[in-house]
């Protein structure tokens, strides 16, 4: 096909340069940028502060990128320059974000155009990883892990909403999160909707003993990794003011309870409306002080491993006054969202192997959480 425009034709030529021009114009610019949620083998978040900034707001890894280049690459070179790591792994794009050009978490007088942010997986650091982090200190001064509820209020409020966002889509296993002005353009997951954080438990390096508790360590709490027939268990969310926590079925051994086990079906069927059968011990953590219940002392908390029978319809919790969500996770997902790092992987492969060896029930495939239906469900 031969153009129309005559080479030797300068007013034509002109014109058609013009059309071109024009179009050019009228299509919407906007900024791009990159950045990285990268945790601790707790699932703590990765911040940096910059010290370019007047308004002491913290930053997520990341930043502009360069001219024709892709978030991508524009990612792995700020996390490059900005941490000292190289070639870090990006295994995916957790949330795509969309600013308006008249947001209120612009700078004043910042002419922004508007920013689309790819939000990637950075991974988790190993604590020698964490050691080696080294920052431009013309550029930032330093860096901290911290728990989301911490971090997002070290982040601008439009970065809070994105973090969380993100950083949820890496744990309930869900599709990429596309967002606009920090808000969900499509359907709001679980996670999200219940405003739900990992939670960070104080003992959560303590070792899992196998044997018998001894005689002289008092029970005080016994939690459950309570399962379904398809291999996943379930999590309860107590919502707080500051966003709701998560934890395994069960609670505090009360004077009434003959024994742990009871215990744990009258937490279970509180909290989350559980009946539970056929529940064994995989083990005990050791709590040496016992602050969190009065300072009692050294005891022991029981963790096992049950068998649901059937989930009722959601009710009140008597203890709070008020409906735990109940969300249906694997064990992998369950040991990240209560942030146990690594011997929490381990209670959740020890947990699964006994519940696959006992009840013949099936490795819980990947798969996004879910909540447990308001009507329950009726499993046998």
């Amino acid at each position: 096909m031969t153009s129309s425009v005559s080479p030797s034709d300068p007013i034509a030529q002109q014109a058609a340069l013009s059309a071109a021009q024009q179009y050019a114009a009228s299509r919407h610019a906007v900024w791009l940028s990159a950045a990285a949620i990268i945790t601790d083998q707790i699932g703590r978040v990765l911040l940096v502060h910059p010290t370019y900034r007047e308004d002491d707001r913290w930053l997520m890894p990341g930043g502009a990128a360069d001219p024709g280049e892709h978030p991508e690459d524009a990612c792995r070179r700020e996390i490059t320059e900005e941490l000292g790591l190289q070639d870090p792994a990006l295994a995916g794009v957790l949330a795509v974000h969309s600013l308006s050009p008249h947001h209120p978490d612009i700078r004043p007088g910042m002419p922004c155009p508007g920013e689309i942010r790819y939000i990637f997986d950075g991974g988790t650091l190993t604590p020698d990883q964490a050691k080696a982090i080294r920052l431009p200190r013309e550029e930032l001064s330093e860096f901290a892990f911290l728990e989301t509820r911490d971090a997002v209020r070290r982040l601008l409020p439009v970065d809070g909403q994105i973090m969380l966002a993100a950083y949820r889509a890496r744990l309930g296993n869900t599709a990429t999160a596309h967002l606009a002005d920090g808000r969900h353009i499509l359907d709001t997951p679980v996670l999200d909707r219940h405003d739900v954080h990992v939670r960070y438990r104080p003992h959560w390096d303590s070792p899992l003993n196998r044997g018998p508790v001894p005689e002289r360590l008092p029970v005080q709490q016994a939690w459950a990794w309570c399962f379904v027939p398809d291999g996943r268990i379930v999590l309860v969310a107590e919502p707080r003011p500051r966003g709701a926590l998560p934890m395994l079925p069960g609670g505090t051994v009360e004077k009434t309870d003959t024994t742990p086990e009871d215990t744990l079906r009258r937490e279970a069927s509180e909290e989350a409306q559980l009946t539970l059968t056929d529940p064994v011990r995989l083990g005990w953590v050791l709590d040496k002080t016992g602050e969190v219940y009065g300072g009692v002392g050294p005891n022991a908390r029981l963790r096992l491993a049950a068998r649901i029978s059937d989930i009722g319809p959601a009710a009140i919790d008597p203890a709070t006054g008020h409906p735990f969500a109940r969300l249906l996770a694997t064990p992998a997902q369950a040991a990240a969202l209560l942030g146990w790092g690594p011997p929490g992987a381990r209670q959740a492969q020890l947990a699964a192997g006994t519940a696959r060896d006992r009840w013949g029930l099936p490795t819980a495939r990947p798969t996004a959480i879910e909540e447990v239906p308001t009507a329950g469900m009726r499993l046998s």
